[in-house]
C-alpha cells in the first residue's frame, strides 16, 4: 500500500509559521481527506529539531502519521534533514546559517539520516544559486522537486537540476499556515510508518513527487 506524505511543513516551533500540529491534523482530516489522500506529514522546522514534543497521541487521534525532521541553512542553500538523531545534533550546529553543506550531508549519512536540498530552484537560498562554486551535485541523490511555496519558474529550475543530476525528487507544501498543508506531496510505493523507514525509502528511490490535484480519490 503506497504512503502519501507532505515532506516539508512548519509548525509554530518555526519562527515564521502560524499553525500548530493539531491544526494541521484537523485540516487534513476534515478538509483534505474528503477528496484527497494524505497519510502523513514531516515537520521540518527551521534551524532546529522539535525533540521536546511527542505527537504520537495526536497522530493516533487523527490517524495521520507525524514525523519530524529539520530545515537547515547552509553556505549553499537550505537542506531538509530526515532522520535527525542526538548524534547528528552533536555533530552539527543546527543554528549555524553558514554551515558546510558537504559536512551536513556526510554527518547525516553517518548518523543514519539523509540531507536533501530544499527548493533548489529558489532565488537566494536554493542550491542552484551555488553550483557555480563547484558544489558536487552527485552528493545529492534526492532533491525537493516540487515546493508549494516556490514559483512555477523556481520549480521548473528544480526539475532541470534533477534531470541534470539524475536525482530522485520529493515534494512538500512548505506550509507555514493551515490552508497550505498538503498542496504538494510525495507518494512512496511502499508503506512508511516511521522516520527510519522514511530514510530507507528515500535512499532506495521508490517514490514520486506530486501535486495534490493528482491524488484525487475515486
Amino acid at each position: 500500500m503506497p504512503t502519501v506524505i507532505d515532506m516539508h511543513t512548519h509548525s509554530v516551533f518555526s519562527d515564521d509559521a502560524r499553525a500548530t500540529v493539531e491544526q494541521y491534523l484537523k485540516w487534513i482530516t476534515t478538509v483534505l481527506r474528503k477528496n484527497h489522500r494524505l497519510d502523513g506529514i514531516v515537520l521540518t522546522e527551521h534551524r532546529g529539531f522539535d525533540a521536546g514534543h511527542d505527537y504520537a497521541d495526536l497522530a493516533a487521534q487523527y490517524d495521520v502519521l507525524v514525523l519530524r525532521g529539520s530545515e537547515l541553512d547552509t553556505a549553499c542553500g537550505h537542506f531538509l534533514v530526515y532522520g535527525v538523531t542526538p548524534a547528528l545534533q552533536q555533530a552539527i550546529d543546527f543554528t549555524d546559517v553558514k554551515m558546510d553543506p558537504l559536512k551536513l550531508i556526510t554527518e547525516a549519512e553517518r548518523c543514519g539520516g539523509i540531507a536533501v536540498p530544499a527548493h533548489p530552484g529558489r532565488r537566494g537560498n536554493g542550491l542552484i544559486e551555488f553550483l557555480s562554486k563547484g558544489f558536487p551535485l552527485e552528493r545529492v541523490p534526492v532533491v525537493e522537486l516540487i515546493n508549494g511555496g516556490s514559483s512555477h519558474w523556481e520549480n521548473d529550475r528544480a526539475k532541470t537540476l534533477a534531470e541534470r543530476g539524475r536525482c530522485h525528487g520529493i515534494a512538500g507544501s512548505d506550509a507555514h499556515f493551515v490552508s497550505n498543508i498538503g498542496t504538494c506531496l510525495t507518494e512512496f510505493e511502499r508503506p512508511v510508518s516511521d522516520v527510519k523507514g522514511l530514510v530507507n525509502e528515500l535512499r532506495d528511490g521508490h517514490f514520486r513527487a506530486l501535486r495534490l490535484s493528482a491524488l484525487r480519490t475515486a
